[in-house]
């Protein structure tokens, strides 16, 4: 008897968390898109049975998605879903073949990563001001962090008071699949982290003991905090659509490559896997570079 897709994808999501190390939100994202996908079958076409599953019945749920006009990023995102799950399924025996062989994924257009421009950007650390209790004085470090460092926001959240180096001025991330890192920072930051550290053991009532950056009850940022902090501050300073904390890091990288920054060494500060997702900084600078071009030559 075949058992169910709730406990196929159960099964799934936990060797996603604990052999693969993928991050929660990563999960959750994986566990949406199955139970969407089961849904439509069950309502659809009574289908429950996984080893029945064909490639037409993917196809038939992807066209459905696209009616209800459904982005192509989003479409690829729940189709790896999918090669991800069976792939699963195929290793552990569970089925014979895949209904994702001959499902191609569409292409899209590949956007370059917005990211602030370097005058708004010292604008926000020079000129705007931030309110002078804990909210602010965390925010204003947050933001620091995001910018100076590049770390992802579920990195920043985690990060230990032990993972600052005072000595060698550098900070230890702990990154996707728990791999770490070790960053360099600048005398800026590093004197910002050490006053922050300093006026919580002062103003704080029981801290969290083990994370640096925590709310006015002691407890340590979550997502929601952080997103809204950030956009806060950059919706004063630049007028780009997407004001995320992904955009700082987006902003990190692009500064970093447009002022001479080798390639593997900004792969390696953002702790991307492959060269490959490190590129698409490159096509940033080369769109400045036109700009200068068309600005400063006369038969540009």
């Amino acid at each position: 008897m075949d058992n169910t897709p709730q406990l196929y994808i159960s099964n799934f999501l936990d060797y996603l968390k604990f052999q693969k190390r993928y991050a929660q939100h990563t999960i959750t994202s994986y566990n949406t898109d199955l139970t969407d996908f089961f849904d439509y079958l069950q309502t659809q076409f009574n289908e429950q049975q996984v080893k029945s599953i064909k490639s037409g019945l993917v196809r038939s749920w992807l066209a459905e998605l696209k009616m209800n006009n459904q982005s192509s990023k989003t479409i690829n995102r729940k189709i790896s879903t999918l090669k991800t799950f069976f792939k699963y399924l195929l290793r552990q025996g569970e089925i014979e073949t895949s209904p994702m062989a001959t499902i191609v994924t569409p292409k899209q257009n590949k956007r370059l990563p917005e990211f602030v421009d370097k005058r708004d950007t010292d604008t926000l650390f020079s000129n705007v001001t931030f309110e002078e209790d804990w909210n602010g004085k965390t925010e204003h470090l947050v933001l620091m962090i995001l910018y100076h460092t590049g770390i992802r926001q579920a990195e920043l959240i985690g990060l230990k008071n032990a993972a600052i180096d005072k000595y060698n001025a550098t900070i230890k991330v702990l990154g996707k699949g728990n791999k770490e890192r070790i960053i360099p920072i600048g005398k800026d930051l590093l004197t910002e982290i050490m006053e922050y550290q300093k006026a919580k053991a002062a103003q704080i009532e029981n801290p969290d003991v083990e994370c640096l950056l925590v709310r006015e009850n002691g407890k340590k940022l979550y997502a929601k905090w952080v997103y809204n902090a950030v956009k806060k501050n950059l919706s004063l300073i630049t007028t780009i659509q997407k004001r995320s904390p992904h955009v700082l890091r987006h902003t990190f990288a692009t500064h970093l490559s447009n002022n001479g920054a080798d390639l593997n060494a900004i792969k390696e500060l953002l702790g991307h896997s492959s060269l490959a997702a490190t590129q698409i900084y490159t096509h940033n600078t080369i769109e400045k570079l036109k700009d200068i071009y068309k600005q400063a030559h006369p038969k540009a």
